[in-house]
């Protein structure tokens, strides 16, 4: 306890120090997006696979990949020790872009809230910015792309695609639940939310755009507004890319049952399993700790004396 009050006086001593030559180096914003960086993947340094082994007990999670070029987990949301965890579904409407990928489902439609075919903007400098939605190259220079840039943002193509809901495509690969969703479709989020039907996963990581790159999106507090509706809780979210405003113009939220509410405390408790081990692939080590007191889960001795690097 002493040596962290020291520490801690050492640090609030030195730190306008290097803010100094940092800014002298033109280096503050570099040096705090790296900090933050290490900051949000500090509990990577964990291996909780036999853990997580004897929890699941060889049972897979399912996890829906929705906008999925690059394969499943391609953005590293958590490290790709765990991928061999999850039975994965990947999405994407695009016909050649998932044509190197060996998942046992590939879905190459489009979701939407309702069936139907629907015009998909097609950037061929940029295909993974393609959108159902037509890009707003007034927007551009907000999310720090220069005049120069604007050209990857040109529609190459449009292509008719075939849409269906999430609950619907599901059902017909004869999936009942759903573990883990992420959504990364330029604009589209809140269309395929509305899709869900009685699915409800246990971890959502969502992308919204807080000022939006396409035209006539929805406001991303409509699709925060549906999801609290539906019973879940913002746990992280995480900035994308760079921008001209001082806070984040795009970022992923992540969304968990919301274990205040019966409909959560529910959810959380018939797939307990399920549960505890998408939060320790995240990384959410504290934040379970404070559901397992309060709804009293198991396997509680593989997480309690865990230290989450996250607060420290």
């Amino acid at each position: 306890m002493l040596f962290k009050r020291v520490g801690g006086s050492i640090t609030k001593i030195i730190l306008p120090f290097i803010y100094k030559i940092l800014q002298f180096l033109k280096g503050n914003t570099r040096a705090i997006n790296f900090l933050n960086e290490k900051k949000i993947n500090s509990n990577n340094v964990y291996n909780f696979q036999k853990e997580i082994n004897k929890i699941l007990e060889n049972k897979k999670l399912v996890g829906l990949d929705i906008g999925a070029q690059g394969g499943f987990n391609s953005d590293d949301f958590f490290p790709k020790k765990y991928n061999h965890f999850f039975q994965a579904v990947l999405v994407d409407p695009l016909s050649n872009s998932l044509k190197n990928e060996s998942d046992k489902h590939i879905i190459n439609k489009g979701f939407w809230s309702s069936k139907g075919n629907r015009k998909l903007y097609v950037l061929g400098n940029r295909p993974g910015s393609s959108s159902m939605y037509e890009p707003d190259k007034m927007a551009l220079k907000i999310y720090g792309f220069e005049e120069k840039d604007f050209s990857l943002f040109e529609v190459t193509k449009t292509e008719t695609v075939e849409c269906d809901t999430l609950s619907s495509c599901l059902n017909n690969i004869k999936i009942n639940n759903l573990d883990y969703l992420k959504i990364d479709t330029q604009g589209a989020e809140l269309e395929i939310l509305k899709g869900l039907g009685n699915y409800r996963p246990l971890l959502i990581k969502c992308e919204v755009q807080l000022f939006p790159m396409y035209k006539n999106v929805p406001s991303w507090t409509e699709t925060v507004n549906l999801l609290i509706k539906l019973g879940y809780m913002i746990c992280d979210w995480r900035k994308i890319g760079s921008h001209a405003t001082r806070t984040p113009v795009e970022m992923d939220m992540i969304f968990i049952p919301n274990f205040s509410k019966e409909s959560g405390k529910k959810l959380i408790k018939e797939r307990e399993k399920e549960f505890v081990a998408l939060m320790l692939i995240s990384g959410q080590i504290k934040l379970l700790n404070e559901i397992s007191q309060s709804l009293n889960l198991s396997y509680s001795q593989f997480y309690t004396k865990i230290q989450d690097n996250y607060f420290d």
